[in-house]
């Protein structure tokens, strides 16, 4: 074997496994192309699986899109229990087990590999070893993803690996379907604990921003379809009258606009408005025009389905076309309209309007037009301060549990990892 066939994402010093092509050991059979009418009388209306039905956690068959196909392409590509199901295209080389019974007749669209072992090789093993691969960046290495990546049949088959014997497969299999869901389970519990921490943060900045720290306050009926009841001395103002929506874009190429620091939806947390990472109108090459943002604008995503970000702009800043600059007026505090448009009844007021246009988006108009609630100013630096108090408490807990969650999937990739090269022992396989 030649050097750069050498498996370098598989170290394996085991003894007796062998290192050889993928095509040797499984056979593989991309699905077929979408045929929505039958082409032949003797075609047939089938179930089809595609990408999106192949997880990492496994394989969706309920509710099943369906498409025509002869009865040779059926015979040829009928998923059964058992199977390897592989992404062509998407996620490359995300696969799954077919782990239950699918209904009869049922194929793959050609975004998917069909894999069954030859002589006895196990397909479990297979899954685990492309997991591995993955979780090794291989197939960003072997797949071009600079344009559309694509896992095509001959690099499928091309693929170097290191394999045991067919028992060895089976016990490592095994073996691994016993301890990887166990992480699996602990991860699951951790991701609850995120969701419900979220939340927690949600339903705290939406009763500050709507009804204010005192819970005793009397409330009146706001007249805004979307928020319900307010504290009774709050004003209620039309959007424009105390924000301004910032027009006129600019050349980001031009100076000194080239350098500075270019935000657009991808750079912001959704719900928590932090900023993910920062980078310049040079950094992205952008060309077409954007928004000049000054220090405390709140700069608010207006897409569909990124409607729940929003952040404030900490230095004169631009940002893309997809987001409006939000400068707020003398009577409104800018982190309390941050928190205002983070707020569930906002959100949810724009989910809505941006299903009523045909672009999925926030139209500046309906922006301008809607009223918010204004209560007096100081009352708004106490919101903000109040919220900024309990939500560190509540990122700092977030934190800790992704830092957990980070931890517990390198651990399931170590044992992957170990189990595929040969590292775990035969005691341990027999546990």
């Amino acid at each position: 074997m030649s050097r750069r066939s050498e498996p370098s994402w598989q170290p394996c010093t085991a003894v007796n496994w062998r290192r050889l092509q993928v095509k040797r050991a499984f056979a593989i059979t991309l699905g077929k192309m979408l045929q929505s009418s039958p082409a032949h009388a003797c075609d047939e209306e089938v179930t089809y699986l595609k990408a999106q039905h192949v997880q990492w956690d496994g394989i969706t068959l309920a509710d099943l899109p369906t498409m025509w196909a002869s009865k040779a392409e059926v015979n040829a590509l009928m998923v059964k229990q058992g199977d390897l199901l592989v992404c062509e295209g998407g996620e490359v080389g995300r696969s799954a087990i077919v782990g239950d019974s699918p209904k009869e007749c049922t194929i793959i669209q050609n975004a998917l590999h069909l894999v069954r072992g030859r002589n006895g090789a196990n397909p479990r093993f297979l899954n685990y070893l492309l997991r591995h691969a993955f979780d090794q960046g291989w197939f960003d290495v072997i797949c071009n993803k600079s344009t559309i990546a694509h896992f095509t049949v001959e690099k499928f088959e091309h693929m170097w690996t290191w394999l045991p014997d067919n028992s060895k497969q089976h016990a490592i299999a095994d073996y691994l379907d016993r301890e990887t869901p166990r992480l699996d389970a602990l991860i699951t519990e951790k991701e609850r604990v995120l969701e419900l921490l979220a939340e927690k943060r949600r339903a705290l900045i939406t009763r500050a921003v709507t009804r204010g720290i005192d819970l005793n306050v009397p409330l009146r009926n706001s007249g805004i379809s979307w928020l319900g009841e307010i504290p009774a001395h709050w004003e209620t103002q039309k959007f424009t009258r105390i924000v301004k929506i910032i027009e006129g874009q600019v050349d980001p190429e031009s100076t000194p606009f080239v350098h500075w620091p270019l935000i657009a939806p991808n750079h912001v947390e959704s719900e928590t408005g932090r900023l993910l990472y920062r980078e310049t109108a040079a950094d992205q090459g952008a060309m077409s025009g954007k928004y000049k943002c000054r220090t405390y604008d709140v700069i608010y995503s207006k897409i569909r389905p990124a409607l729940r970000k929003a952040t404030l702009a900490a230095q004169d800043s631009l940002c893309s076309a997809d987001m409006y600059p939000l400068r707020a007026g003398q009577s409104l505090q800018p982190e309390y309209l941050l928190y205002l448009v983070l707020s569930e009844p906002f959100s949810v007021w724009a989910t809505l309007e941006s299903t009523r246009v045909a672009m999925p988006k926030i139209n500046r108009e309906a922006l301008g037009n809607i009223k918010i609630p204004v209560p007096p100013y100081h009352e708004q630096e106490a919101i903000v301060r109040f919220i900024k108090s309990k939500v560190s408490r509540i990122d700092e807990l977030r934190n800790v549990t992704t830092s957990i969650i980070g931890l517990l999937r390198e651990r399931r990739s170590a044992i992957i990892e170990e189990a595929v090269s040969g590292q775990v022992d035969a005691e341990q396989l027999r546990c």
